[in-house]
């Protein structure tokens, strides 16, 4: 099996979505997560913000992070179908590799764990 590697990632849902919607947004990527061999370590639900500008005719969008442990082949298979939901108006991936990035890493994911905990 290969090595996993630490990764963040961001996303903004549309913010039209019922709470449902967006419930069930969250675990169909945590399901594609798990499908593809990741390993989701942590997650913020960051909740709806005002976008820096205007996306596909929205002000606002509702920011998702999830840190995460992947084989890096699968990444490709994660952001193909990000790319093909169309309630995901942006997204971006961060990968840690050295060990100072992976350190860092570890401390934001415990930090989100906490502050999810209270």
């Amino acid at each position: 099996m290969s090595k996993l590697k630490h990764y963040e990632t961001m996303f903004i849902l549309k913010p039209t979505l019922t709470e449902e919607e967006t419930v069930a947004q969250l675990e169909g990527i945590k399901a594609l997560f798990e499908k593809n061999g990741a390993e989701i370590v942590a997650t913020e639900n960051i909740g709806i913000k005002e976008l820096a500008y205007e996306i596909e005719k929205c002000k606002r969008g509702y920011y998702f992070v999830a840190y995460f442990k992947a084989p890096a082949a699968s990444l490709a298979e994660i952001e193909r179908n990000y790319r093909n939901n169309e309630q995901l108006i942006r997204f971006i991936f961060i990968k840690y590799e050295s060990k100072k990035e992976v350190t860092s890493w570890t401390k934001m994911s415990e930090e989100a764990i906490k502050r999810a905990a209270k």
